[in-house]
């Protein structure tokens, strides 16, 4: 460990509590993508009390806080504020009861089921500690809370709000996220972290008729039937075993009672791979499928196939990846570790790509390590284990937040302090 990082991190204990304590409050009271308005005012009230230029509004919510101490590198760290549609089942004394209405106009509950709540506080206490301990390091300190990650386009909002010129440009960029894996852990890796997204919207069309006379329909529920089945041969006979990736139809939905064909059906698809070129010949196939099938069942016209969101694929610099790989075991020891492939998807990287900045994006774990722990003696970590988007997903509060403040105090003295020169 730097002399840098022994005394920055040791203003951690003094600040403990507040940042627990602000880690429920977040938790108690989330909010929908480009609705985080209490959010983003608690987070830019603080910086602006610790010293932070602080710009907010950015794409809707976003704010971002500079920190200016001399000459040096500039770090920029990012946390993602929002929340889920999703009804709680923590049984937690600060679990949310919010509800808010959705861009549809539904009446939904709101729960922090993916840990942006756990992001946001790092990311603070991680902020305070960088400001009080100014005397370590040298260079620009810029901190960005992101909204709307979970519906993929916060990062395109702020970017399309003039973010490239509104911060300095980072020489490099840097953000984590809580996973199912023991609390303590910390896990990087060079190269391909999380996959690219892409989800679909198909809408198929028949030919309506009574159900007692299905010889004068064209049947748009059999033919989703059969594009269900046809879709789940894309990955696997036609993209190879070594090649990780998902195709999943997560909606289906067609017709308003038993005696009635209807005229269209709509499937909705989720893809998720690691490649451009993957990404393209999946893509590719899905339209050759769902078009193919309605030509054999003489379908009146063309399905319509709308691209509903997309995220690019987070991949990690290399050389930036190995030399925090090599801070992160320096200072945890054996609790950091090469983390493998996730299959979740981020829209964090378009901003480090739209200023031209190398990347690093890392995981910590948040689960209690008993309960971790008697999970993998039993063999039954799918089953009890609570994941990211689960109702039940609730990471401990420690040693959760200081392993995320830590790890991103680390990563920023690792190009900011003094005593790397």
């Amino acid at each position: 460990m730097t002399k840098a990082v022994v005394s920055v991190l040791a203003g951690l204990e003094a600040i403990r509590g507040q940042v627990e304590d602000l880690y429920r409050d977040l938790h108690a009271h989330p909010e929908l993508g480009l609705a985080e308005t209490r959010t983003a005012a608690r987070v830019a009230e603080r910086l602006r009390a610790w010293g932070f230029t602080v710009t907010d509004g950015i794409g809707g919510t976003g704010v971002v806080g500079v920190l200016p101490n001399g000459s040096g590198p500039t770090v920029l760290l990012r946390a993602d504020m929002d929340a889920l549609p999703v009804r709680e089942a923590t049984g937690l004394p600060y679990a949310s009861a919010a509800v808010a209405t959705d861009r549809s106009g539904r009446e939904v509950p709101v729960m922090h089921a993916c840990g942006h709540d756990v992001h946001v506080s790092c990311l603070l206490g991680c902020a305070r500690l960088m400001a009080q301990g100014r005397q370590t390091w040298r260079g620009t300190l810029v901190v960005l809370f992101q909204p709307s990650e979970e519906n993929g386009d916060g990062a395109h909002a702020m970017l399309r709000d003039g973010l490239t010129d509104r911060v300095p440009r980072p020489d490099v960029a840097f953000a984590q996220h809580v996973l199912p894996y023991p609390a303590g852990y910390v896990g990087v890796r060079p190269g391909p972290f999380f996959s690219a997204a892409d989800n679909l919207r198909i809408t198929l069309h028949g030919r309506g008729a009574h159900g007692s006379m299905p010889q004068s329909s064209i049947d748009p529920v059999v033919l989703a039937a059969l594009c269900v089945v046809r879709l789940q041969t894309i990955v696997s006979r036609e993209v190879a075993a070594t090649d990780p990736a998902v195709l999943t139809v997560g909606s289906l939905h067609a017709g308003s009672g038993p005696n009635v064909i209807p005229d269209s059906a709509t499937l909705e698809l989720n893809i998720r791979s690691y490649n451009g070129a993957t990404r393209a010949r999946i893509l590719d196939a899905i339209r050759r499928c769902v078009r193919a099938e309605s030509q054999a069942s003489a379908a009146p016209r063309e399905p319509d196939i709308e691209t509903l969101s997309s995220s690019p694929p987070t991949s990690n610099d290399a050389e930036t990846a190995v030399r925090l790989d090599r801070a992160f075991r320096a200072h945890f020891g054996a609790a950091a570790d090469t983390i493998g492939l996730q299959t979740a998807s981020e829209d964090f990287s378009e901003i480090p790509g739209a200023f031209g900045t190398p990347l690093c994006y890392w995981g910590i774990g948040g689960i209690d390590p008993e309960q971790y722990a008697a999970a993998v003696r039993n063999g039954t970590v799918d089953q009890d284990i609570p994941v990211n988007h689960s109702p039940a997903f609730a990471p401990v509060v420690q040693p959760t937040l200081d392993t995320g403040i830590t790890a991103l105090t680390v990563a920023a003295l690792d190009w900011l302090a003094c005593d790397q020169e």
